[in-house]
């Protein structure tokens, strides 16, 4: 017989019971109805107030109930599944802010997996490429997954890019595919393939760069003569190619399913396609209509704005808007897939190539001119620096007032023999913007005006600053400041230009992974922004030199204003999107077995959660539908066969990295169940 005490605690519990499970009448029910399933003895992470919770409940795709395990078991009858899951953290779907989803599907092609080799086990790879798949003479090999920063040692018989190529390959065009997306090397069957603006086919050569081509000289690489090496970089590759493009989309139509399936692996249930070409929308269309699509897309549309250029020179902005315009309205209405992003690049990249002669400069927009490093080798083959080039000399001075007195190979002997360095060495370059400064802004201005969202892919400081101009002007020009505007990556940033991000509240999609510290990648960036001497991690990471201070600024983004959403950009380096290595490197700003870079930088776990859970789905403007486990949400979410919040706040960075997802779920629905080997 129970007590007077023990009957007063179960009439409270009675109440607080049916408190809990008023219905949207507001009428107290007696009990719920049964859900599908009960997800309890869990530690779930809402990204929500409160932020903990240890049981959930699904009814028809929706969350009905998020909190206790003794309330959750009202909302279990005969038919509901119940999944006890012993302690584990379940975390809201992820979202990934900036991937291109069409990419990351592995084919059967030829496939450098982002090694790194030496120019001469390049050169091995692709003849064994070329023995494997046997394309006809005359026929493309494409080459994935070549790593541009990493590897890619010369010696005298592999001096260059070209060199290496050409050694296996005479009769094939090659490409080689930089896993940033921005790089390319290819053999000389392929340079003699390039075409000019008319379509008369020219070849790339040092009398075509000097005339025709000479719009593409800051992106093609060079050798002491001045040929190509090699080395060819950005829409200069459309040169040879007609199209820059990844996987082949045929190919990738035929396994489709596969890239719902590589995300939800990683606990992705949300992605913004970050350069969606009107091609790749058919993928899309047939996952949806078969069913298999088990992510939301946002498209972020792309259209080079080169493309639209009339005869009269003009560029045909209606043109653009209307195309964007139409593909947002194909997709108006559709649960999945949404189309009210635009994508711009506003530069490149910023690596250059340290074993070029003379070295290869990056291409991202600078405010202050590239560094002319003089390399050498250290005893393990690494680049190293040994001095600098003096731009202001006089010396300089008179090669760039004459430069074809000192083109030729008598010519560049003699003056590198006497100097120290190659004379092309004497050119000043800020790197590039993708197209003009006016072009940007217009186009930002006229996608503002009909109603996108702006994604700008951003790494030099010249080309953020023009970004924010452009993002700005357009606000300006509409009136309009609640845009979901966001720069992608934001490598080299000046302090003035992250005040604005903040005053603009922007979103700012960082692949945290890239904040580490390495060698070689460090080597083909570090020298040619400052002055570093040798290769060692003290030279290179000076605290307080602009490097350390101003690259991928997480912290004082965020302090400033901005927003942290998480954007994998696969498959640039690998098409894993790799969610828990990213937050590993954001906590830590270092991957495992290396020194930090700038700590000051990292972030919280709980920040970088947030980033890839609540504050991705309010950049993609769904937040009343996922990103948090709450109420009336879709039920997207995975389970983890970790605790990365504890480990997060324990300092255990690696242990976040090698985090496993055991179960992905979408709209209630389980869509991954990993396997364990």
């Amino acid at each position: 017989m129970l007590n007077v005490s023990a009957m007063r605690r179960t009439a409270s519990m009675a109440s607080v019971l049916a408190i809990t499970l008023l219905g949207v009448t507001g009428v107290a029910a007696a009990a719920p109805r049964p859900a599908d399933l009960v997800v309890t003895d869990a530690r779930i992470y809402t990204a929500a107030s409160p932020e903990f919770a240890a049981a959930l409940a699904v009814r028809g795709g929706k969350l009905v109930y998020v909190g206790d395990a003794a309330h959750a078991r009202a909302f279990i009858g005969s038919h509901t599944q119940v999944r006890r899951l012993g302690g584990r953290l379940v975390v809201p779907g992820l979202v990934d802010a900036h991937i291109h989803p069409i990419d990351i599907v592995d084919l059967d092609v030829c496939d450098l997996g982002s090694a790194v080799k030496s120019l001469r086990e390049i050169a091995g790879f692709i003849g064994a490429c070329l023995e494997h798949y046997r394309p006809a003479p005359g026929q493309w090999l494409h080459v994935h997954q070549w790593n541009p920063t990493a590897g890619n040692h010369p010696d005298s018989e592999y001096p260059t890019l070209r060199a290496a190529l050409d050694r296996v390959a005479s009769t094939n065009p090659v490409e080689l595919m930089g896993n940033d997306g921005h790089k390319g090397a290819f053999n000389s069957a392929a340079l003699a393939m390039a075409r000019d603006a008319s379509g008369q086919t020219i070849g790339l050569s040092r009398a075509t760069l000097a005339g025709p081509f000479a719009a593409y000289r800051k992106l093609v690489g060079v050798d002491e003569n001045g040929e190509p090496n090699g080395e060819v970089n950005e829409d200069a590759r459309a040169t040879m190619l007609g199209e820059v493009t990844y996987n082949d989309l045929d190919e990738v139509l035929k396994v489709a399913e596969r890239i719902p399936q590589r995300l939800n692996a990683s606990g992705i249930t949300a992605v913004l396609d970050a350069a969606a070409a009107p091609g790749g929308m058919k993928v899309y269309d047939k996952l949806v209509a078969t069913r298999q699509l088990t992510a939301r897309v946002t498209l972020a549309q792309y259209f080079d704005p080169e493309r639209f250029r009339t005869s009269d020179g003009a560029i045909a902005y209606d043109a653009l808007v209307d195309r964007a315009s139409a593909i947002r309205a194909k997709y108006v209405g559709s649960p999945l897939v949404r189309a009210d992003f635009v994508k711009l690049f506003a530069d490149g990249v910023a690596e250059g190539n340290p074993f070029s002669v003379p070295p290869t400069l990056g291409n991202a927009a600078m405010i202050e001119p590239y560094l002319q490093p003089i390399f050498g080798r250290d005893p393990q083959g690494r680049a190293t620096v040994t001095g600098y080039v003096d731009t202001a000399s006089a010396v300089c001075v008179a090669v760039r007032a004459d430069p074809e007195h000192y083109a030729a190979p008598a010519e560049v002997a003699a003056f590198t023999a006497a100097n120290g360095f190659h004379p092309r060495q004497c050119t000043i370059s800020n790197g590039r913007l993708q197209n003009d400064r006016e072009v940007l802004l217009e186009y930002a201005r006229r996608m503002h005006l009909a109603g996108f969202s702006l994604h700008i892919h951003v790494i030099g400081d010249r080309a953020l600053r023009t970004a924010l101009d452009a993002i700005e002007g357009a606000r300006a020009a509409d009136g309009v400041a609640t845009t979901r505007d966001s720069l992608a990556h934001v490598q080299i940033t000046r302090p003035e230009d992250v005040a604005r991000i903040g005053r603009d509240h922007l979103y700012l999609a960082y692949t945290y992974s890239w904040a580490d510290n390495d060698l070689e990648y460090d080597m083909s960036i570090i020298p040619f922004l400052q002055k570093i001497t040798g290769n060692s991690d003290a030279e290179r990471h000076v605290p307080g030199s602009f490097y350390e201070e101003n690259v991928y600024p997480f912290r004082t983004s965020k302090d400033a204003g901005g927003i942290l959403v998480a954007g994998s950009d696969a498959p640039v380096g690998t098409r894993d999107p790799q969610p828990f290595v990213n937050m590993a490197v954001a906590i830590a700003r270092r991957s495992p077995g290396q020194t930090p870079f700038n700590p000051r930088q990292a972030i919280s776990i709980r920040e970088v959660l947030e980033a890839y859970t609540i504050n991705g789905a309010r950049f993609l403007g769904r937040e009343a539908e996922f990103g948090s486990l709450e109420r009336g949400k879709s039920a997207d979410f995975a389970v983890l066969d970790r605790d990365i919040v504890a480990l997060g706040e324990a300092g255990q960075a690696d242990a976040v990295g090698a985090t496993q997802v055991v179960e992905t779920w979408f709209q209630g629905r389980r869509v991954y169940r990993w396997h364990s080997p």
